[in-house]
């Protein structure tokens, strides 16, 4: 099961979908590092929902200051239907696969045999490091998209990128819950959020391959 039906209402968790957060994006030309003056912009928006990315500990009665971390759910990319193994299930990208699933399979034909022989003897990983999907659920609002060939998809998936998230400060964290968690629609499951810590664990763990040599020295 991806998503806890009913919800637990008692309290908000990591994986957790909110509706009625305002994220900012701020962008530079330059670090504003010299006193002169500088151009910026500041982009507001409204995402209909967002994904809670705070530790499930640091939310809690403990988080004073009412702050949490948050993605906004996003439309999936029609390129995923592309690939068989993710058609068949999206949230497969969420979980680790073999590196000839990971690709077309007219990808993997076209590699070396040398080049296959070296992807499979990593074993198992993940692929689109930065996606989590949402599985569809009657909650999620309805799209349609067209892939390469001018075919319409319908789907209610959404998904997170761990690069696009925002820091958002909340009095009814800390205040009024009754309120936060009327905006609450959907709460993953224990396996799926397990699923969510240990991906974005992942993304934010990998040792870069220079680290990884004076690291073993």
């Amino acid at each position: 099961m991806f998503y806890d039906d009913p919800a637990d209402y008692s309290r908000i968790r990591f994986g957790d979908v909110l509706k009625g957060f305002i994220l900012a994006t701020p962008t530079i030309e330059e670090p504003i590092i010299i006193d002169k003056q500088h151009n910026y912009q500041v982009d507001v928006n409204l995402p209909y929902l967002s994904a809670i990315l705070s530790p499930c500990c640091s939310i809690q009665e403990k988080a004073k200051d009412g702050i949490i971390v948050v993605s906004p759910l996003i439309r999936i990319r029609a390129s995923f239907f592309d690939n068989p193994y993710f058609k068949e299930d999206l949230t497969r990208i969420n979980r680790m696969m073999e590196p000839e699933q990971a690709v077309l399979p007219s990808v993997w034909e076209k590699l070396s045999k040398e080049e296959q022989s070296k992807r499979k003897a990593k074993g198992s990983s993940y692929a689109l490091l930065e996606l989590f999907i949402y599985q569809e659920h009657e909650q999620l609002p309805e799209y349609e998209m067209s892939n390469a060939r001018h075919e319409i998809i319908k789907t209610k998936s959404y998904m997170i990128d761990f690069r696009n998230t925002f820091k958002v400060s909340c009095e009814d964290l800390k205040r009024n819950k009754e309120k936060l968690l009327a905006a609450k629609p959907l709460q993953l499951s224990v396996v799926v959020r397990k699923e969510l810590r240990d991906k974005i664990a992942f993304y934010y763990g990998r040792a870069p391959e220079e680290d990884e040599i004076l690291l073993k020295a």
